[in-house]
């Protein structure tokens, strides 16, 4: 996503973490509220001990309410939010730590949530990342929307 200091995306983006993911979390918070139309912190707000399925829930009903357009969760290895946040209907995230995959996750298979590690990249690539995955926009061509169809047929199972 390359934008001057004065643009602003018009993603609404709905962010949350556990301890874990508690300090890259604020520095996202503060990197990327100016760069989104509404952020959205839904927590946490300490590094005290806390469970990251609360925060993939809240992330999740947030998107999927019409709050957010698209999430970012943040853990200590990005694998728990993941899990967890796959487990909810209509959510579709993955865990990127490069560029490509942030990019591509949304261009071909409509990710609304990226996951990351708090313990596993620097903050300076995590802001790469998901300005990455803010930037890229879904490409409805026949195969990415087959293959989307049968994903969201998984979920009516």
């Amino acid at each position: 996503m390359s934008q001057n200091a004065d643009s602003v995306s018009p993603i609404r983006l709905a962010v949350g973490g556990d301890h874990a993911g508690f300090a890259l979390k604020q520095l996202v918070v503060e990197r990327f509220g100016s760069q989104v139309s509404s952020l959205i912190d839904c927590g946490t707000d300490d590094e005290t001990s806390c469970d990251y399925p609360d925060f993939a829930v809240e992330v999740a009903e947030r998107i999927n309410n019409g709050e957010a357009d698209r999430g970012l969760l943040i853990c200590g290895s990005g694998v728990g939010v993941s899990v967890a946040a796959n487990k909810i209907t209509g959510i579709r995230a993955a865990i990127c730590h490069d560029t490509y995959s942030a990019r591509q996750g949304v261009e071909h298979d409509d990710m609304n949530v990226l996951c990351i590690g708090g313990r596993i990249i620097g903050s300076e690539l995590a802001f790469e990342i998901i300005s990455s995955f803010l930037g890229a926009n879904y490409t409805p061509e026949e195969r990415h929307q087959r293959r989307l169809d049968k994903i969201l047929a998984l979920e009516c199972d």
